[in-house]
């Protein structure tokens, strides 16, 4: 299905999405991207829907090309603090309000988000398969958070962040069992599916 233009009728209308929420390391990441009317590339789709080369592929096209658009990541402590559904929503917010021009209308992919800056706003659920913006700001939080995941797994390669990104794999489990968790999981998270409480003793601050 082709990707809808615009969703508001109104001019610098905003997509946004975020990327990581379901992980149990590193930061959940959100973007914001204004597109012109005339913006159209048959390959963008929503992030999850390509693969590794296509995304990393549009990624410079989207920012060269839109308008306006930010980036940005609200790391494990605050994820912990204020939980992953808040933690989503603020970095959305961060985003739409770092973009210039000012946004006129902001359409967000899912079915929750929070008023900012009285900027009027949709939710859509499945949003990033139904406009540009929204999976322009997909792809973007996707391969932002992808090279910091990358970035961060030189530091601890034992849980090959490089491959799983910080989601539940096995893998990634059984490396929680065997070194403990970091400064980069979610403590709040449920780590390990036998977990009961979390010794915070048995935690790497490297």
């Amino acid at each position: 299905m082709k990707l809808l233009s615009n969703h508001s009728g109104i001019y610098y209308e905003t997509g946004t999405d975020e990327a990581g929420r379901g992980c149990l390391a590193g930061p959940v990441t959100a973007a914001a991207v204004i597109l012109e009317r005339d913006f159209d590339i048959t390959l963008l789709n929503d992030s999850k829907l390509l693969n590794k080369g296509i995304r990393n592929l549009l990624r410079p096209i989207i920012e060269q090309q839109a308008v306006s658009y930010y980036v940005t990541n609200i790391e494990p402590k605050i994820i912990d603090e204020i939980n992953i559904l808040n933690a989503s929503i603020k970095a959305m917010q961060e985003c739409v309000i770092k973009l210039t021009p000012k946004p006129s209308y902001i359409i967000v992919d899912g079915n929750r988000f929070k008023p900012i800056n009285d900027i009027p706003y949709s939710c859509i659920v499945k949003g990033d398969s139904k406009y540009m913006s929204i999976a322009a700001a997909s792809v973007l939080a996707k391969t932002y958070r992808d090279a910091y995941m990358e970035k961060i797994h030189e530091e601890f390669p034992m849980y090959n962040w490089k491959k799983n990104k910080g989601y539940p794999t096995r893998e990634h489990r059984d490396a929680i069992r065997k070194y403990g968790v970091t400064k980069y999981h979610r403590k709040s998270f449920r780590l390990l599916p036998e977990q009961l409480t979390l010794d915070f003793e048995y935690i790497q601050n490297i």
